[in-house]
This record gives structure tokens, C-alpha cells and sequence, in this order.
């Protein structure tokens, strides 16, 4: 199935790259995670009922709209891109228009993802390369303190890992890699999951 196919058996649409250009040093343009690779993500990695996702940087959402569909957990979603925004919250209507009998919660918020506070039962985090280094420090670091506070499992997944990413969580922090899933058929060595866990 294509990707344009399974945007609309989600009701959504979000195929397509967009370049931020100069005006945004601090972000990485938008490009959704594959379906095929999420598909593989998903037969290695478990979720369970009582977790809850967030996404930052989610783009238009269709990691969380593909989890809160396959798995029926809550979501949120963190986009500071005022257009892209407003394209998750499109998806989220036609989405939940179509998918009414799924009743865990989907949040999209749009601010700076090191102002996300972390809900106590948020314990799986998904990064795309959403932003530069500095940013995603602060926000495993308020992973961190919200894990001291409320002490419980928490896993990180990376997709297309930047070695800053990795390099700061191997040395800096509690979490370890735990998975690496790569995907059949890549072509690019840097196209794979990992998953960090404390």
C-alpha cells in the first residue's frame, strides 16, 4: 500500500517534505516516518494498554494518529509550526470523525517542546529529529525530572537517530539502548529505530 493509500485509510493527509529555509536554525524540516518502517517498528516493539505517547515534533501526526489507531493508547502531539499545526488538527477532525469507537484521548498542543510538561503517565517519547541538539537535551531533561518526581519506566524512541542524539544519550544520561530495529531493504545505514529505555 502507498503512502498516499494509507493516509486515507486514516483519513489524513500527510505525505510531503517542507523546508523550513533559513528562518528556523533550531528545527529540521518536516518529513513524516514511513509507514513501512512504523509497520516494522511495531512487530519488535510492544505497547501496551495502559501507555501513553508523545511525539515531538510530530508534523501533521501520523505517528500518532497511526498509533492511536493500531493501538487505541493516548497521544499527543507537540508542533510549534504554525502551519503544520493547523494540518494536525485537520487530520484530527476527519481522523476522529472516522474513527469514533477509539475513545483514548488525542492531544496536539502547539508551543516549544522544552515547555511541554510532562504528564505523570506519559512513558513512551518519540523523536523524529525534530530540532537541534540543545532542544532535545532540555527536553530529555525534563524527561528526567519528571521520572524523579514520578518514578516509572520510560522508553525514548529515536527514528533515523542523529549521532548528537545518541552521543548525548550514551554519556549523559541513565537511559540505555535497549533495541535497534532497522528497516528491510534500506538503503541508508542511519534508517532505523532505536529504543532507549531507564
Amino acid at each position: 500500500m502507498t503512502e498516499r493509500m494509507q493516509d486515507k485509510s486514516l483519513y489524513i493527509k500527510t505525505v510531503g517534505i517542507r523546508e523550513w529555509g533559513n528562518k528556523s536554525a533550531k528545527f529540521n524540516r518536516y518529513e513524516a516516518t514511513p509507514y513501512e518502517a512504523l509497520d516494522k517498528l511495531f512487530i519488535t516493539y510492544k505497547i501496551d494498554k495502559g501507555d501513553r505517547l508523545v511525539d515531538f515534533g510530530c508534523g501533521r501526526g501520523r505517528v500518532i494518529f497511526y498509533i492511536h489507531n493500531r493501538f487505541h493508547i493516548p497521544v499527543t502531539g507537540i508542533e510549534v509550526n504554525d502551519v503544520t499545526f493547523s494540518e494536525a488538527l485537520e487530520n484530527k477532525k476527519w481522523y476522529r470523525y472516522n474513527n469514533k469507537d477509539i475513545r483514548a484521548p488525542i492531544k496536539l498542543e502547539s508551543y516549544l517542546a522544552q515547555e511541554y510538561q510532562i504528564n505523570p503517565s506519559d512513558n513512551i517519547f518519540y523523536f523524529f529529529n525534530p530540532f537541534k541538539i540543545g532542544i532535545f537535551k532540555a527536553v530529555v531533561n525534563n524527561i528526567l525530572a519528571s521520572v524523579k518526581e514520578y518514578e516509572r519506566g520510560v522508553d525514548i524512541i529515536l527514528y533515523y537517530p542523529m549521532p548528537e542524539y545518541k552521543k548525548f544519550l550514551n554519556e549523559e544520561t541513565p537511559f540505555r539502548l535497549i533495541d535497534k530495529i532497522r528497516i528491510p531493504g534500506a538503503h541508508d545505514n542511519m534508517e532505523k529505530f532505536l529504543i532507549y529505555r531507564i
